[in-house]
């Protein structure tokens, strides 16, 4: 293996946009400060890519274009959505546009447009497989395929990965929506006749949608168990609670409090989808079933009770839960629009892992600036950019945090950065 000869300050693992967010936030504090911190990153992708299999092209953002890598840390920042915008020749038309929410395709493009000008190198390709404390604990070495990287700090943000129910496996006809649009390409030439959808929530409805729009002479089957899709709550004060003092208030309130505020608000991003979108869907099942030609079908109150694999497609049985009626479907495909989950940090941290310590419950001991707490064999900083829900709120996995919480994990490690004393000599 290589061993760079750089001591990074800042190995960030994952390049999603919650590190990217951290690398213009060291990128701007190093060009105002007298002492800059060294970092680089490390990806398993070849180039930058968030979400690809979801880029439907009328979805739109769920959160304000405000609420980009930087607007809500620092305002004047050249990588603000509105720079992109006037990069691109664009400001103009977007102002009427009308609309705080993007265009997803867009706002993926700012992301790339904005990866694709930060200074600080990123690794692309290259998967972490371990993070090994260096003798005396102050450093970590950082070990992806045949790189070595050795740093004070370490932060991880690499995102969520699908969730599917116990027992389902994905092949070529059983998929999470995650990868809805590459899976689907397959049907390029071939005409299909039915989908099955199972999900309730946003990720649901747009598969849906997309899947009914796509292909106009298959059957799209939505299967929940839910009685209909539930509107998400975007009113004015709930959306509060993805405000940055809200995120003081949740990480200092006592652990019932922080569960309560959770449940109460988990209809903000939980399980729910956009009001209009509800309204398109309804529409569109009732003027089919004023023109006699039913294509989109809700089974709501419902669960896929068997799956059985076909050579051409799936079977699935659909359990109607108020009745115990079963109706077996048969479908070119099934995608399971089933949520995601956090990536287990400590699983990425490999010998590092153990060195991190949990509280009373097995969670992860995290501070307010986002360092998980340590034994004593293992004085390096070790960052969550995600997967800190129980410690900081419902914003642990969303965009609306990413600009403020990248300067607070640099402001942390500029705050505990301290000479580093090997041997005889001293590397500042």
């Amino acid at each position: 293996m290589s061993l760079d000869s750089t001591v990074y300050d800042l190995v960030g693992i994952g390049f999603g946009p919650s590190n990217l967010a951290l690398a213009i936030a060291i990128e701007e504090h190093n060009a105002r400060s007298e002492a800059p911190l060294s970092a680089a990153f490390v990806e398993q992708q070849d180039a930058f890519g968030w979400h690809r299999g979801m880029l439907f092209e009328d979805a739109t953002m769920q959160v304000s274009f405000l609420k980009d890598l930087v607007t809500m840390r620092n305002p004047a920042s050249s990588y603000s959505f509105v720079s992109y915008l006037h990069a691109q020749g664009r400001l103009a038309d977007f102002i009427n546009y009308k609309s705080m929410y993007p265009l997803r395709v867009e706002f993926h493009d700012y992301l790339e447009w904005a990866a694709s000008r930060v200074a600080v190198p990123v690794h692309y390709g290259h998967t972490v497989t371990d993070v090994v404390p260096v003798e005396g604990g102050d450093l970590v070495d950082v070990v992806a395929g045949g790189r070595v990287l050795r740093a004070r700090n370490v932060v991880v943000a690499v995102g969520l990965e699908s969730s599917l129910p116990p027992g389902v496996v994905p092949s070529e006809r059983v998929w999470h929506n995650l990868d809805l649009l590459h899976r689907s390409a397959s049907f390029a030439v071939e005409r299909p006749h039915r989908f099955v959808v199972v999900g309730a929530g946003q990720s649901a409805a747009e598969s849906v949608a997309f899947l009914h729009d796509r292909y106009p002479s298959a059957e799209v089957c939505a299967v929940f168990y839910r009685f209909g899709y539930s509107p998400a709550d975007d009113s004015n004060f709930a959306n509060g609670i993805f405000d940055p003092r809200a995120v003081d208030l949740y990480f200092d309130a006592p652990t019932d409090v922080k569960r309560m505020l959770f449940d109460y608000h988990r209809n903000t991003n939980y399980s729910v989808v956009d009001g209009d979108l509800i309204e398109d869907l309804y529409r569109r099942v009732y003027r089919e079933q004023v023109l006699g030609r039913r294509r989109l079908r809700i089974l709501n109150a419902s669960r896929v009770a068997e799956l059985t694999r076909r050579p051409d497609g799936v079977t699935a049985v659909v359990e109607h839960l108020p009745t115990g009626d079963r109706t077996p479907l048969d479908a070119d495909a099934i995608v399971y629009a089933t949520g995601y989950r956090p990536v287990d940090a400590l699983r990425l941290l490999g010998a590092a892992g153990p060195h991190c310590l949990r509280d009373d419950e097995r969670l992860l001991r995290v501070g307010r600036d986002y360092r998980v707490a340590t034994g004593d064999g293992l004085r390096a900083g070790v960052y969550l950019q995600g997967g800190t829900e129980h410690s900081h709120g419902i914003t642990s996995t969303l965009l609306s945090a990413v600009a403020v919480r990248a300067g607070e994990i640099v402001a942390s490690v500029t705050a505990n950065r301290l000479p580093l004393v090997v041997a005889d000599s001293v590397l500042v």
